[in-house]
């Protein structure tokens, strides 16, 4: 099958590849940009840039940048700003993750891949049947490091924004979180199709997704009263760090953000 002309004209566009430079989060102000702490280090010696080099500084507030290097040192790296552009890497979908936590490595995974999809926030929950459960001290630093993966997967997808990693809930906090927007519970005993109660304008969205075990029936009962929706990804059982994958995928694309 031919590529249709739009589609040539959009992957070879001059545009597009004036933004493929190295991407990094930083300050900027007036005419210039700086980067610090271990990007800086990176730039100047892992990727050994200097002076007249280009990179893409987005703020995080979802301006991006295009810049050249003016100075660079391990403490800081200083760039003129050439261009600014909004960020084309948020969708329109303002998506909250609710996980429970899972066994081992596996929110790792979890935190990477929603932020790659576009999730807003990643939340840890406790539930019932969460094997992992670990102390306050433990949690905190579970956390940072989940932050520390979010913000790597943002500059890695083209985010103009970090996605935060909040602390973590106990299920019934996480379900007194949920205020506005659509609220889905996935539950391994059914629910409704997304395609049948999620509609293409939908802005906003919070998605519970439970641990190994999924969750007992006083947990769906607890989420239904509080106006949260059951629902389902269809007959087959799937993995708590795939099941965030496909759901988040999904809503994408029925909002027109795929």
């Amino acid at each position: 099958m031919k590529l249709n002309e739009s589609f040539e004209k959009t992957i070879t566009s001059e545009d597009v590849e004036r933004w493929r430079y190295p991407r990094f989060f930083g300050e900027n102000s007036g005419d210039t940009a700086v980067i610090t702490g271990t990007d800086a280090v990176h730039i100047s010696r892992v990727l050994r840039m200097k002076n007249g080099d280009l990179a893409v500084v987005c703020d995080g507030a979802g301006t991006d940048c295009l810049s050249r290097v003016i100075s660079a040192a391990d403490s800081a790296v200083t760039l003129e700003i050439l261009d600014r552009r909004p960020s084309d890497g948020e969708p329109s979908l303002k998506l909250r993750l609710f996980q429970c936590l899972p066994k081992a490595d596996k929110m790792d995974f979890i935190v990477q891949k929603a932020v790659e999809l576009g999730a807003a926030e990643i939340i840890p929950v406790i539930s019932k049947r969460c094997v992992s459960r670990p102390d306050a001290k433990t949690a905190a630093k579970k956390c940072e490091r989940w932050q520390r993966i979010a913000e790597e997967a943002a500059k890695q997808c083209g985010r103009g924004r970090i996605p935060a990693v909040g602390g973590l809930m106990s299920f019934g906090e996480a379900v007194k979180a949920h205020t506005a927007g659509a609220g889905l519970f996935f539950y391994e005993c059914g629910g409704a199709r997304l395609n049948d109660i999620v509609s293409p304008d939908c802005a906003e969205a919070d998605i519970y997704i439970g641990s190994e075990g999924g969750f007992e029936p006083a947990e769906a009962e607890l989420a239904s009263s509080a106006g949260i929706v059951p629902a389902t990804l269809g007959t087959r059982i799937l993995r708590c760090e795939t099941a965030p994958v496909a759901v988040i995928a999904v809503l994408m694309n029925i909002t027109n953000n795929m």
